[in-house]
């Protein structure tokens, strides 16, 4: 990463210019791929004052910081863009985790063998598949039971967000819905 420094009204040694580097490249850390780093340091009067610039594929941040002490300037400067770095770092991590879950949810469904519910050693399972829970209308969920290859259509209520199972019953072609209450 490349750092351009400023320095105003003074003279910029060596050893502060590599202590910038080594600082800003573990805040660069926190930013994942950063772009260009640029640190301006100003002298006035006995004060003075640090300006860092972080610019990464997202974004920038930046701080400020004024001292009588170049290097707490710097310091407390560059203490102040890494907790901004971190800080960013968690919401995309945070953001990222939250498309996961979306608003569909799976839930398991087991079919279990007929002669298996006698049996004194309990049901055998034979085979178990996970069911998508989308958010629905009762009459999108109904039109999704048309085209389905099964007999029921498990969703999550779009009016009162509850989840809600529509089947076709077997002895006639009428729909029945099971919306439990938890």
């Amino acid at each position: 990463m490349k750092v351009d420094f400023v320095a105003r009204n003074f003279q910029l040694d060596e050893a502060m210019k590599k202590h910038a580097q080594e600082r800003l490249a573990k805040v660069a850390k926190f930013v994942g791929a950063a772009v260009e780093a640029r640190a301006a340091f100003d002298l006035d009067k006995f004060r003075y004052r640090c300006d860092l610039v972080l610019v990464h594929r997202s974004g920038e941040i930046r701080a400020a910081e004024e001292n009588h002490d170049l290097r707490q300037a710097f310091d407390i400067a560059a203490e102040a863009l890494e907790k901004q770095a971190r800080r960013s770092r968690k919401k995309a991590v945070d953001r990222r985790r939250r498309a996961g879950r979306g608003g569909e949810a799976h839930w398991p469904v087991e079919v279990v063998a007929r002669g298996s519910l006698d049996a004194e050693g309990g049901p055998r399972v034979v085979r178990t598949e996970q069911l998508p829970i989308r958010p629905m209308t009762l009459a999108e969920a109904a039109q999704q039971l048309d085209t389905a290859d099964r007999d029921f259509v498990v969703f999550r209520d779009a009016t009162n967000d509850k989840v809600s199972v529509l089947y076709r019953q077997a002895d006639d072609d009428d729909l029945g819905l099971i919306a439990p209450e938890f």
